[in-house]
């Protein structure tokens, strides 16, 4: 999910901006299942991110789902 997002120079601003991340906290970080949750959130609270991530990795949405489900601070809806 990192590396889709790394290919994605707009969406990844928009992350960084939303996170409050720096991108030298993303490679010190890629391996942390909290950072990797919040790129979760992010892919799925935009449908066509989600929708051109799913397609790209041959993945249903609900996938992305399950995926964030089984990293730390998931919500309840997912």
């Amino acid at each position: 999910m990192l590396a889709f997002l790394a290919r994605d120079a707009e969406a990844l601003a928009r992350f960084l901006v939303l996170s409050g991340l720096e991108i030298e906290d993303l490679r010190s970080r890629a391996a942390d299942p909290e950072l990797l949750g919040a790129v979760a959130d992010f892919l799925l609270a935009d449908d066509a991110l989600l929708t051109t991530f799913a397609e790209e990795e041959a993945l249903a949405p609900a996938t992305i789902h399950a995926v964030r489900r089984a990293l730390p601070g998931a919500a309840a809806e997912y």
